[in-house]
């Protein structure tokens, strides 16, 4: 009588897990590889933010001769479409405003917003808290 040779049909389990193993590698350094470029990401729309910010605080003193004594004037007068969000925090209502100092002869003068920074105090890549860009 002839043997009977069984023919296999499917995957051992070992074979399996080592797949699955693999699988969860490749899935781990793609999350990390993610999460870093979104991080880059922010941390440029963030560099674009305080750029446009600043240059609208210098024009609206060169036009007004005075700076603004919040960030809506330059919404409000079209220096910018719109207050943007901090990338850093999502929010509108988190940056943080540096007036100019008082003027020595005229104490009771409003002073004005002369610069802008994130709300957030987390590190940048670069090692310096995005509240000291």
């Amino acid at each position: 009588m002839p043997s009977r040779t069984r023919t296999q049909h499917g995957f051992t389990l070992m074979e399996l897990l080592v797949v699955m193993t693999i699988i969860a590698i490749l899935a781990t350094i793609g999350l990390a590889g993610y999460r870093h470029k979104t991080t880059l990401a922010r941390e440029s729309v963030l560099k674009e933010d305080l750029f446009q910010m600043r240059h609208s605080l210098e024009q609206y003193r060169a036009d007004r001769g005075k700076l603004p004594s919040s960030l809506q004037p330059l919404k409000d007068l079209g220096y910018l479409r719109e207050i943007p969000v901090d990338p850093m925090t999502n929010s509108r209502d988190t940056w943080t405003l540096e007036f100019e100092a008082p003027d020595p002869d005229n104490p009771d003068a409003e002073t004005g917003v002369f610069n802008v920074r994130s709300g957030s105090t987390d590190m940048g890549e670069n090692g310096i808290p995005y509240n000291e860009w």
